[in-house]
């Protein structure tokens, strides 16, 4: 890469292409001194710029391909890497290679070598794009659904807002819910509720069948239980399934001190964070297929365990570092946007000081001990199973409450739906 003081290779020919209309001009006296300027900005050879002004300086394609540079085992490894992280980008893939290999190494799906190792660590993101070109998902990805939820009376006392983009301090999540009701929206069906800490991209996946208090209280216990750093901030949309007297009193008697926010309605990029992923780790898995039993519920929380682990712990995501604005010619403005190097979840939450030293000795032995690879084909394999369940027979309600993690007993009067 050019340094600041360097000309890039467009930047030269520009110059050269100006100095070659003073130069056919000029005597033999005054091409020398020409010569002597154009050597002292350009940094090339005397010869080299002599050979140029006789040229037309246009760039021409290559007559001749460079050699290849890595070879087969290069390309072997980084292909295994990229399948083990389910084909992410070349941008997100190619500052995790080094300590992939690694880890993939002691799981027995590669073979180690020093020069495989310095060759990993030196690779372009150009040279890593080529060699995944053509590599993709095995499942299709799909959009997420549309659609603002209606907003109710008790998000009255509670602020509008967006976590601001650049927050560091982790605990500040996002919060969402999928529904997968298929092409009808009657009857219980089940939704997935999803929460993205904003600072180190941490996802936290939950299946609940309904939308009723009882199992939304349900699943919160569930992520809470699991999280390995405190909850700071919940911030979901205005849905009644996130803002009723029964959650809100939930947050407050679970969590003293928790700041409760939500998104402005009708404006879903408040949550932009957590609808990215709805898309990428829910809708590209599942699809817009209806799941409606207490089996399917059961499997996908199943299925959401083993991408808990995946993504959280092996899959690198970018974040962004600095946002410019840019004024164009024509007095409008665009956003010319940064990232960071792609880490991991966890690599990311090692970085700050929430973690005990205990609980991420525990993590990174559970890291170690994980084959990525196996795991990415266990997830796929879940897939599988869970669409080959049937679905809810007509006229027979499901009982939400053998999906709850505490099996709570209903209250009297029947079912929570």
């Amino acid at each position: 890469m050019p340094t600041d003081e360097e000309m890039t290779l467009d930047e030269r020919l520009k110059y050269l292409r100006k100095m070659k209309k003073r130069y056919d001009q000029a005597d033999h006296a005054e091409r020398a001194h020409l010569l002597d300027e154009m050597e002292h900005v350009t940094e090339l050879h005397r010869k080299s710029l002599i050979r140029l002004m006789s040229g037309d300086l246009e760039r021409h394609p290559r007559t001749e391909q460079r050699g290849v540079t890595y070879g087969a085992e290069v390309g072997h490894a980084v292909r295994v890497i990229a399948e083990s992280l389910d084909y992410v980008c070349a941008e997100r893939l190619t500052p995790n290679l080094a300590w992939m290999a690694t880890h993939l190494v002691k799981q027995g799906e590669l073979i180690f070598s020093p020069e495989l190792q310095t060759q990993l660590e030196q690779i372009s993101v150009s040279s890593v794009r080529r060699m995944t070109q053509g590599m993709e998902r095995d499942l299709p990805r799909r959009l997420p659904r549309g659609g603002p939820e209606r907003a109710n009376l008790v998000t009255r006392d509670v602020p509008m807002k967006r976590i601001p983009w650049n927050e560091a301090t982790p605990g500040h999540f996002e919060v969402d819910l999928v529904h997968h009701g298929g092409a009808t929206s009657s009857g219980d069906y089940v939704h997935t509720l999803q929460l993205i800490d904003v600072a180190t991209a941490w996802s936290e996946r939950v299946a609940v069948l309904g939308r009723s208090y009882v199992v939304m209280e349900d699943a919160f216990q569930r992520v809470l239980r699991r999280l390995p750093f405190p909850v700071l901030e919940f911030h979901p949309d205005n849905g009644s399934e996130f803002f009723n007297a029964h959650l809100v009193r939930f947050w407050k008697d679970t969590l003293p001190g928790i700041a409760l926010s939500r998104s402005r309605p009708y404006r879903k990029n408040d949550n932009r964070f957590v609808e990215q992923k709805n898309s990428s780790l829910v809708r590209a898995y599942l699809g817009f297929d209806r799941l409606d039993t207490v089996a399917q519920t059961l499997a996908l929380n199943a299925l959401y365990d083993h991408m808990w682990l995946y993504y959280n712990f092996f899959q690198p995501v970018l974040r962004l570092a600095e946002k410019t604005v840019i004024t164009l010619p024509d007095q409008s403005t665009r956003i010319k946007s940064r990232y960071d190097q792609a880490q991991t979840p966890f690599d990311r939450l090692c970085a700050t000081p929430v973690l005990s030293p205990q609980r991420r000795q525990e993590l990174e032995a559970l890291r170690d001990r994980t084959n990525p690879r196996q795991l990415r084909q266990t997830i796929y394999d879940a897939i599988e199973q869970l669409f080959a369940l049937p679905k809810a027979a007509p006229g027979k309600p499901e009982n939400v409450y053998d999906t709850l993690s505490t099996r709570k007993k209903p209250e009297k009067g029947g079912r929570a739906g």
